[in-house]
């Protein structure tokens, strides 16, 4: 569960009254668009995991950088759990809100912001989906390797915090493998770059740290990513076999032989 939460020493939640709670809110942001009642907060319990659903107090969408940095202070003051959500394809929970914390969405950051054709690289905001990252660099001959099943509508800031894969990370690794940096802000809404524009930035990986930390270590607010060259030629294979044992063997023996496939997927008869 993606919780960025300064944990009492206790460790129990703290009791918190929604009407004041929003009260705060408006007071500090009056711009700043918050849902509250109950029809607006229910589309926002839960996932694609949709076997576990929790109302959230509030849900938060901001559009600008210092909205988030001023509600993470806020909340961070008052004790408040803050729950980040991107596109909420998520089949792990990950977006699972709290009844007693906010539900930050950041859907609504959703620009690209640089196709570098010749650094190939790109920055976008934590709301672009996926698959728009490679739509946009396509004239360019380039394209983001990863690729979820959901790509077509999952954000690049959720597969940051899932350090998400699908069919080309066989070759072309997950989302760690495929970042350059990734600006956030922390629980107490401070900024951080981790990573650099250089392929390899000295001291600690905390880039690769923060990957797959499901919100914990932060909120993502930028992110860069590696574009590669499209393949020359691209060949879709299907292949039968008598049993799930042969068809693991095969995959072995292919990547034995030193053949890396930009994709491969095994599926057995009930699938």
């Amino acid at each position: 569960m993606n919780i960025l939460y300064d944990e009492r020493v206790d460790g129990a939640l703290p009791d918190i009254d929604r009407g004041t709670l929003l009260q705060a809110l408006r007071a500090a942001l009056p711009d700043l668009e918050i849902l509250h009642r109950e029809e607006d907060l229910k589309p926002y319990e839960c996932d694609g995991l949709s076997a576990y659903r929790t109302v959230p107090l509030l849900v938060v969408l901001p559009e600008r950088l210092e909205q988030v940095q001023a509600l993470l202070r806020l909340c961070h003051q008052r004790g408040v759990p803050v729950v980040a959500r991107g596109a909420g394809t998520g089949l792990s929970g990950g977006a699972l809100p709290l009844a007693k914390g906010i539900l930050l969405v950041m859907a609504r950051f959703n620009r690209i912001l640089e196709v570098n054709p010749q650094g190939r690289f790109a920055r976008v905001q934590p709301g672009v989906r996926n698959l728009a990252i490679s739509q946009a660099a396509a004239p360019h001959g380039l394209y983001y390797a990863p690729d979820p099943s959901s790509q077509i509508a999952c954000s690049i800031g959720g597969n940051v915090a899932e350090n998400a894969g699908g069919v080309h990370c066989l070759k072309y690794g997950l989302t760690v493998h495929n970042l350059l940096k990734v600006d956030i802000l922390t629980v107490e809404g401070e900024h951080l770059t981790l990573g650099s524009d250089a392929l390899d930035s000295p001291g600690f990986d905390l880039l690769a740290l923060f990957t797959g930390s499901e919100g914990m270590l932060g909120i993502v607010t930028e992110v860069t990513v590696k574009l590669l060259p499209k393949p020359q030629v691209a060949r879709v294979l299907l292949a039968s076999f008598d049993s799930v044992e042969d068809a693991g063997r095969a995959v072995a023996e292919i990547i034995a032989a030193g053949i890396i496939p930009g994709g491969l997927e095994m599926m057995d008869n009930l699938a």
